[in-house]
């Protein structure tokens, strides 16, 4: 499979568990306020790695989505024409939190009230 035809898919995925997770009704991922940011699909399209981020508990919310994986992977059949509904797999996307520390270290290098313009 193509390249670029593998990103589209990945974009799909993503696209629609962010739309499915908004009906879900589960506690868990509704006290969490979980995000989706991005999919990765095999090539074969039979397994889908799903990350996601959250305000909360991540234990929590993994379990949460875990627990709707079947509502979730019904959701991406019936919206997406694929040959084969991938399996799903959910993994806490660290990326935020990494940008987080990473911007207050450079807060912290170079604060913003002494910066000179020059002069």
């Amino acid at each position: 499979m193509a390249n670029y035809r593998r990103g589209r898919i990945n974009d799909a995925v993503a696209q629609e568990l962010a739309i499915a997770i908004g009906e879900v009704r589960e506690p868990k991922v509704v006290n969490n306020f979980i995000s989706i940011t991005r999919a990765e699909v095999a090539p074969d399209l039979k397994y889908a790695t799903v990350y996601f981020s959250c305000i909360g508990d991540s234990k929590e919310a993994a379990e949460g989505l875990k627990k709707c994986t079947g509502m979730l992977r019904h959701h991406l059949a019936v919206t997406l024409n694929l040959r084969i509904t991938p399996e799903l797999h959910f993994v806490k996307d660290g990326s935020i939190e990494h940008g987080a520390r990473i911007a207050k270290l450079l807060d912290e290098v170079m604060p913003s009230g002494d910066a000179t313009d020059g002069q």
